[in-house]
């Protein structure tokens, strides 16, 4: 893709973000676009979000569970951007209208003591630099349709990514772990949608560790030049599918001794 033609997909996404009307496939008016380009595509919409007042809070891996990447034909995960605007409190309401198509995952996030940056950064390194781990949930959103409605054509990797890897929301338990006092591949959750249980899952669903999930995103972001900060905060990867979250609707995420968040999204 050309430079204009990265900048004016992003100024696509971004006002249907702030219109709430889903703009068309970009992978269909960009049949060439990879997925550098998207990564493109993502930081120059992030960019017109800082520029608008938005401060960078951390990120998010996604695509982390073989089924999710089976369905969109990948072997990678990908990532995104959190902003300061997408931070919810456990036990928050969403405002009608915040989001298109929220749907809503279960995640622990890591939040950093350290900087964390370069290709060699060994999972020892990521323990060392991580301040604590804590139950989390994260709402998606898509800005890009899921499907053209013509063709039937389904989004896929490419759109995702340029779309900050559907990223929307972060609710954070407030309960914190010392990473070195717990194996997160045993760490669950169950997911209630309005008290029923929709979801239930295992940390081991990520990668097999998350911690390996923030392995492959330090690694990713060295190519770049880029790292984490300290006191940013990294959802690690889903290890539910993701839940429909319409108007209405509450979450209850319990993962036992690790915590629980909440989230509500209000009716009107």
């Amino acid at each position: 893709m050309t430079p204009d033609e990265i900048r004016h997909a992003a100024a696509q996404l971004y006002e249907a973000e702030q219109t709430t009307q889903q703009c068309g496939l970009l992978s269909l008016a960009h049949p060439e676009m990879s997925l550098d380009d998207a990564y493109a595509v993502q930081a120059e919409l992030v960019d017109r979000k800082i520029a608008a007042g938005a401060k960078v809070v951390g990120w998010k891996i996604g695509l982390t569970s073989r089924a999710m990447q089976q369905a969109l034909n990948i072997t990678t995960p990908d990532s995104g951007i959190l902003l300061d605007d997408m931070v919810f409190p456990t036990g928050d309401t969403v405002p009608a209208g915040r989001f298109i198509q929220p749907r809503v995952e279960a995640e622990i996030a890591f939040v950093m003591k350290t900087p964390l940056m370069g290709t060699d950064v060994t999972r020892a390194d990521v323990i060392a630099a991580t301040d604590y781990v804590a139950p989390s949930l994260e709402i998606l959103d898509t800005r890009v349709l899921r499907a053209d409605p013509e063709t039937g054509k389904p989004r896929v990797i490419q759109d995702t990514v340029s779309d900050n890897a559907a990223n929307a929301g972060i609710v954070l338990g407030t309960a914190h772990h010392e990473l070195r006092d717990v194996d997160l591949r045993w760490v669950g959750a169950v997911v209630k949608r309005n008290g029923i249980v929709e979801e239930t899952g295992l940390g081991a669903g990520v990668l097999d560790d998350p911690i390996t999930g923030i392995l492959w995103l330090v690694h990713r972001l060295a190519q770049y030049g880029y790292g984490l900060k300290a006191g940013q905060v990294v959802l690690s990867g889903s290890f539910i599918r993701p839940v429909e979250a319409p108007l209405g609707s509450s979450f209850d995420a319990d993962f036992g001794p690790f915590g629980q968040v909440r989230i509500s999204f209000a009716s009107s």
